[in-house]
């Protein structure tokens, strides 16, 4: 795991400064402290920073040359199935036992097509000397980040935004366009960024640079990848190819020249990680959980019948207020792009990584891809409702802001917004689910009318290509595409790398999204909690894990922000208040009322702003 860098000047006339990657690579020291490395040639920089993973020597320094010296690769990420490609690739004499020769290899032979052939987490840069193109490309999921801004000649690319900042070639500005999204949905959706002119290169796809001409493509879409002929499998084939899918998975994932380890809540998505784990290994597991003295928040009890039951070597991070209050600069200095999370995640992997572990497993997308969360279920009643639909839109508007009146809750409001959607179905549905403030209350702090502009529904444009999903599927994609996408894949990885620990996530080893999209919502309901995976490990996991009421991995912030707290955010909000960014006093009367218990404002809708002016402040960006 490491971080890449790069300048790529489409003025060839323009002369080439390494002081600038140089710059880019200082910026990602946290994420490859190993070894740093730069190469240059005429119009381009590249800069690699070194987590090593695969092959501890230094024939993993980068960038990478290839034999005869004309490619040039810099790489973050693992291919899992590196060594399998290796042996089917007889035209290039390999010189090293690492992976990043066997992708740039397998690019040699096969161009972008080799794209095809990968099963891991990457984003990689391969520069053709000879023929003066740079090719770029992200992994399917989206795991490993990669940002680019054009600008007037030139392009420049890294795995986080603040290398990019660093080059001073990207103008300190914040998109203001952007600002009622990431309101709305603590997170900006990609492509898009805070940063104006920064941009998300999407999973699944490349970019190719030659001159001028820039070009982009998908290669992989989830919903390109279904196959119909699953929906004939009775449900003791699903659950027999669902179970040897993630059993794989968790394999490929505990290749590691050095200590490995997983993240255990207590809930049935890492349970069933750390199970599978113990049954691969001979040894015991390391297992690592956040703890809290207040049981409203703490997962201990479940956490440790896990550990006691597959004998791991269990590691609690016990959280007291003081800790969380001394840590909390650290974790929004980490914070590469603002978002409504994080610093959970910043604390457990620095302690995992304190205990000597570099490479940790998450159950992170079991509960998007098995009908985790309660959306799922509220689909399946939506689209019981399709009757509504006969009913004009107009009534149900006038319904809709009776409605609105009456509602205490912001689950009241949420129902008013889907009666008055223009059809009510889960597509339009989805959007309305996952708002952290309402259309009012961006509209109150930003102007009117300015959330009725977001459209999150083109986020979902890959749909529209006569593909005929369940229906759990279609909101499984959803979730994949926007909050795994762009809260909880984002976070992770810049919380986990500031501490240069590397996470991975077998839940969404590419073979078993396509298999599990394409499973019938017949057999994926969830009657009991995930009972599609958990039913295809019956007896790995303790009954009292699997049928524990829901809780997630939770903090006290309500408390904290109210008390512990209220100093810092006061400060923040009081700042950005003073921004010309906002409609005046909107931003404060939001925190009274958050303050004053209203309903309404829950803390999730009050802190991504107090973040929002930490992350404007610490890296002095214009608004």
């Amino acid at each position: 795991m490491c971080g890449i860098n790069g300048v790529f000047h489409t003025d060839k006339k323009k002369a080439q400064s390494t002081s600038q990657v140089e710059s880019m690579n200082i910026a990602l020291q946290h994420r490859g402290p190993d070894d740093s490395g730069v190469y240059s040639d005429k119009n381009i920089s590249l800069g690699h920073q070194r987590l090593a993973i695969i092959d501890l020597s230094s024939d993993g320094h980068q960038p990478f040359l290839s034999v005869d010296e004309n490619f040039v690769i810099v790489y973050n990420g693992e291919l899992y199935n590196y060594q399998g490609i290796k042996t089917k690739i007889k035209d290039y004499p390999f010189q090293t036992n690492t992976d990043t020769e066997v992708i740039l290899a397998a690019y040699i032979s096969l161009g972008e097509d080799c794209l095809k052939l990968f099963n891991g987490m990457f984003s990689f840069a391969i520069w053709n000397k000879k023929e003066k193109e740079l090719f770029i490309a992200r992994d399917r999921a989206g795991i490993k980040p990669l940002y680019y801004s054009i600008q007037d000649s030139c392009v420049v690319f890294s795995s986080e935004i603040r290398a990019l900042l660093a080059s001073e070639e990207v103008p300190r500005k914040l998109n203001k366009r952007v600002l009622p999204e990431y309101l709305q949905y603590q997170t900006v959706q990609a492509p898009k960024t805070i940063v104006e002119n920064v941009n998300v290169l999407l999973p699944g796809s490349y970019m190719r640079m030659s001159g001028d001409d820039i070009t982009i493509e998908k290669y992989w879409e989830p919903t390109q990848s279904i196959n119909s002929n699953v929906l004939s499998h009775s449900k003791k084939e699903v659950l027999d190819n669902v179970a040897k899918l993630l059993t794989d998975s968790v394999e490929r994932r505990m290749i590691s020249d050095v200590p490995f380890g997983a993240f255990l809540s207590g809930g049935i998505d890492s349970s069933l990680i750390v199970g599978l784990m113990s049954k691969i290994t001979t040894k015991s597991v390391n297992t690592f959980s956040i703890t809290f003295d207040d049981q409203k928040f703490s997962e201990a009890k479940y956490s440790n019948i896990v550990a006691k039951h597959f004998k791991t070597n269990h590691n609690e991070i016990q959280l007291k207020v003081e800790n969380f209050i001394d840590e909390l600069p650290n974790a929004l200095e980490s914070m590469d792009h603002p978002s409504g999370d994080g610093p959970n995640s910043y604390l457990v992997s620095k302690a995992t990584k304190a205990a000597g572990i570099t490479v940790a497993l998450s159950g992170l997308g079991g509960d998007e891809l098995f009908a985790g969360y309660s959306i799922f279920k509220q689909a399946s009643d939506v689209n019981s409702k399709s009757y509504l639909n006969k009913i004009p839109v107009n009534f149900r508007k006038v319904f809709a802001q009776l409605y609105a009146r009456t509602a205490r809750r912001v689950s009241g409001e949420k129902i008013s917004e889907v009666l008055s959607l223009p059809k009510i179905s889960t597509k339009y549905l989805y959007p309305t689910y996952r708002k952290a403030l309402l259309n009012s209350q961006v509209n109150d702090l930003t102007g009117a009318n300015s959330a009725d502009r977001i459209n999150l529904l083109g986020q979902f444009t890959h749909l529209n290509r006569n593909v005929d999903l369940p229906l759990l599927s279609e909101v499984s994609v959803y979730e994949l595409s926007t909050y795994m996408q762009n809260i909880l894949l984002r976070d992770t990885d810049q919380m986990s790398m500031a501490s240069a620990l590397e996470v991975r996530v077998p839940f969404l080893d590419h073979q078993l999204v396509e298999y599990v999209l394409s499973v019938s919502d017949e057999i994926k309901y969830p009657l009991t909690p995930k009972s599609l995976l958990t039913d295809s490990f019956k007896g790995l996991v303790p009954d009292e894990v699997i049928y524990r009421k829901k809780m997630g991995f939770v903090l006290p912030w309500t408390e904290w922000l109210k008390n512990e707290l209220r100093e810092f955010c006061v400060d923040r909000m009081e700042n950005i208040e003073k921004r010309d960014i906002f409609e005046e006093g909107m931003v404060i009367q939001l925190w009274n009322s958050f303050l004053k218990n209203d309903p309404k404002v829950s803390w999730s809708r009050v802190w991504h702003i107090v973040v929002l002016e930490d992350w404007l402040q610490r890296n002095n960006i214009e608004t």
